[in-house]
C-alpha cells in the first residue's frame, strides 16, 4: 500500500494512491485515520513529503564502497548524525542551492518512518514499530562537511531532505532493493539494500537506546557509492525499487 500526502485545492489530507489518482483519508495514519468517498485524479493532485518528522536520524557511512570514495574506515558500530526537520520537503519542491557552499552533492537512499513511540526496543521487535519505507535524498554540501569537521551545517540546511513520493507499506529492505540516483537522466548511485553494512532492525535499537523515536520520525539508511556534485538547473531522481521515483531541481539561493 502507498500511502501519499496530499495538496488537493486548499485541503491537505493523507490517502492511498492507485493508478486512478489517490483516495482521501481523513485523520492520520500515525493515529487514527478513516476513508472518505472522495477520489482525487491524478492531474489534480500536488504530492507533498509524505510525513512531517520531528527529527530526521541518518545512517553515515552504511555502504562499504561509500566509506571507502569517502577516504574513511567503516565504524564498529552505526555512525548516526541528524538532519532538522525544516530541511524535509516533497516531491518536485527545489533543492535551494546555498550561498555558502561551492560543492553540493546528491545522496540517495532509503528512509524508514516509524509508527509508534519507540525506546530501548530489540532488534528482533523493531518491525513492529516501523510503518513503512519511502526515497529520500541526503543532500550533502560536501566543501562544509570538510571544513566544519562535523556534519550539522552541510546537512541541515532548509530543503536538504526531499523525502518521497510515497510510503510503502509493504517492503522488506532485507531484499535486494536498488538504490538509485540519476541526475539530467544520467544514473550516478546504484546500490542494493543488501550491501548495507547495518539493517535497519540494527540501526533501530542502536537508536532507541540514547533517544526516543515518535510516530512519523524518520531514518535514512545511508548512501552507496557514486555521490558527486550537482548545480543549480539540475535535476535529481532518486529511485528506491517498490517505491517510485523522487524528484527535485536544483534551484539558485
Amino acid at each position: 500500500m502507498k500511502i501519499v500526502r496530499i495538496k488537493a485545492g486548499d485541503d491537505i489530507a493523507y490517502g492511498i494512491a492507485d493508478a486512478e489518482g489517490v483516495l482521501v483519508y481523513n485523520g492520520s495514519p500515525f493515529v487514527a485515520w478513516e476513508p472518505t468517498e472522495t477520489v482525487v485524479p491524478w492531474p489534480n493532485v500536488k504530492l507533498l513529503a509524505p510525513v512531517l518528522p520531528t527529527k530526521v536520524l541518518c545512517v553515515g557511512q552504511n555502504y562499504e564502497e561509500h566509506a571507502e570514495e569517502m577516504g574513511v574506515d567503516l565504524t564498529d558500530e552505526p555512525l548516526i548524525f541528524m538532519k532538522p526537520a525544516t530541511s524535509v520537503i516533497g516531491q518536485n519542491q527545489p533543492v535551494i542551492y546555498p550561498s555558502q557552499s561551492k560543492e553540493v552533492h546528491h545522496e540517495a537512499e532509503l528512509a524508514v518512518v516509524i509508527s509508534k513511540p519507540a525506546r530501548n526496543i530489540k532488534a528482533e521487535d523493531a518491525s513492529q514499530y516501523i510503518f513503512g519505507y519511502t526515497a529520500a535524498n541526503d543532500v550533502t554540501a560536501r566543501d562544509l562537511q570538510r571544513t566544519d569537521g562535523q556534519w550539522t551545517r552541510a546537512k541541515g540546511f532548509d530543503t536538504f531532505c526531499p523525502l518521497g513520493p510515497a510510503i510503502e507499506t509493504e517492503l522488506d529492505p532485507l531484499e535486494r532493493l536498488a538504490v538509485i540516483a540519476k541526475v539530467n537522466n544520467e544514473v550516478r548511485q546504484v546500490g542494493f539494500t543488501s550491501d548495507m553494512v547495518f539493517g535497519v532492525a540494527e540501526v533501530l535499537e542502536h537508536i532507541t537506546a540514547f533517544t526516543t523515536l515518535l510516530p512519523g520520525d524518520v531514518i535514512l539508511m545511508g548512501t552507496p557509492s557514486g555521490v558527486g556534485p550537482v548545480e543549480p538547473g539540475d535535476v535529481m531522481e532518486i529511485e528506491v525499487d517498490g517505491i517510485g521515483s523522487l524528484i527535485n531541481r536544483v534551484a539558485a539561493p
